[in-house]
Order: C-alpha cells, then structure tokens, then sequence
C-alpha cells in the first residue's frame, strides 16, 4: 500500500528527498508521515502531514531542515531533507493513519511502507 523510495549515501551537509507512493485512497484519506528507526535505537517520528488540511508536524530534531510536502498528481507524499548530519542516519519508513491530525505514536499508524535507507556520512 505505501512504497517508500529515494534512500541512499550522502555526506554531513548534503540533501536527499525520500519519496512515499501509495493509492488514491489512501492518499485522500489518511493522514500521512514518517519515522525513522537508527541501528539499536528506538522508531523515533519524524515529519507528517494531516489528512484534513495538508498542515505539517515535524519532531525538533529536524525542524528546519526537512520539508514535507504531497505531490497530489502522483499520490505522493516527499520528504526533502536538507542539512543532514550522521544522527539522520536510519531507515526511514513511510506511514499513513486515518487520525485527524499527526501523531507522533507509531500505534496510530495502520500502514506502513517497507522502508528505505539512509546514511549521511561524516
């Protein structure tokens, strides 16, 4: 249902846009993000996207420096991420829940994508 893509290698300073397909059902009706989970760490939220209003919830560990955004055209939400530092380093996940409003409780989530990874070199 959620085909996450766009991971890979980049060094402490650089971009990349993580990228989330899915169907159009899902698309219009589910409020959307991203976690992240770092080898030994715990899945940790990143950014989302409610369904309602398309408004934007990051955690502080990024605001500033990712950007969400849905590509209404291709049923597709985008994490840009600028400024990546080697804490970025993880797999990403792709997520979609039919709450309201963003949360940042991985409970909350129904789907999630396969994941995809990526590391920020120092």
């Amino acid at each position: 249902q959620l085909q996450a893509s766009g991971g890979g290698l980049v060094q402490a300073g650089g971009s990349l846009r993580v990228s989330c397909a899915t169907s159009g059902r899902i698309f219009i009706s589910y409020t959307m993000g991203w976690f992240r989970q770092a080898p030994g760490k715990e899945r940790e939220f990143v950014a989302g996207i409610s369904r309602s209003d398309s408004s934007t919830y990051y955690a502080d560990s990024v605001k500033g420096r990712f950007t969400l955004s849905r590509g209404n055209a291709k049923n597709t939400v985008y994490l840009q991420m600028n400024s990546l530092k080697p804490e970025d380093t993880a797999v990403y996940y792709c997520v979609a829940g039919l709450y309201t409003s963003v949360s940042e409780n991985p409970h909350d989530y129904s789907y999630w994508g396969q994941g995809t990874q990526v590391t920020v070199s120092s």
